[in-house]
């Protein structure tokens, strides 16, 4: 995809982003597109931590995907870092051309190249295509995840 850019994130890029991430059945629930000051506000953080990648992909000047990556230092694994891949979306008439492989390969890449021995990854359990998406790269459905909201 030469004519792709995986670029990190700016403010001018976040009401672009809040629309893919609005743009399905849960972030629909969860997502405010008409108040971007919480996610400037996020975004301000996110550049100010050199542990965290929010990226876009840009084609023609349009973003067309995100994704962020959390690099984690830890103790477990032998003092190994490992990273995490979150809000992985790509723009609906994009779906299907390979975009979305070529996120989750950029994020593979820089976290080798930041040092870590693990990618880690989670998808709602409703998103069975996703499931499908990244057993095909490689991922393995190894846990299961919990959370409590705050």
């Amino acid at each position: 995809m030469a004519d792709l850019e995986i670029r990190a994130a700016v403010a001018d890029d976040v009401s672009a982003i809040v629309a893919m991430l609005a743009d399905d059945p849960l972030g629909a629930q969860r997502e405010s597109p008409d108040d971007l000051t919480p996610y400037l506000g996020a975004l301000d953080r996110l550049s100010r931590d050199p542990n965290q990648h929010l990226v876009v992909a840009v084609r023609e000047g349009r973003v067309v995907g995100t994704l962020q990556l959390t690099v984690i230092p830890g103790l477990s694994r032998r003092g190994a870092t490992r990273s995490v891949i979150e809000g992985v979306r790509v723009h609906a008439d994009e779906r299907g051309g390979g975009l979305g492989t070529e996120l989750i390969e950029w994020a593979v890449a820089e976290s080798r190249r930041q040092g870590c021995q693990l990618v880690q990854l989670t998808s709602d359990a409703s998103r069975t295509d996703a499931h499908r998406f990244y057993e095909r790269l490689g991922f393995q459905a190894s846990h299961v995840g919990f959370k409590l909201p705050l």
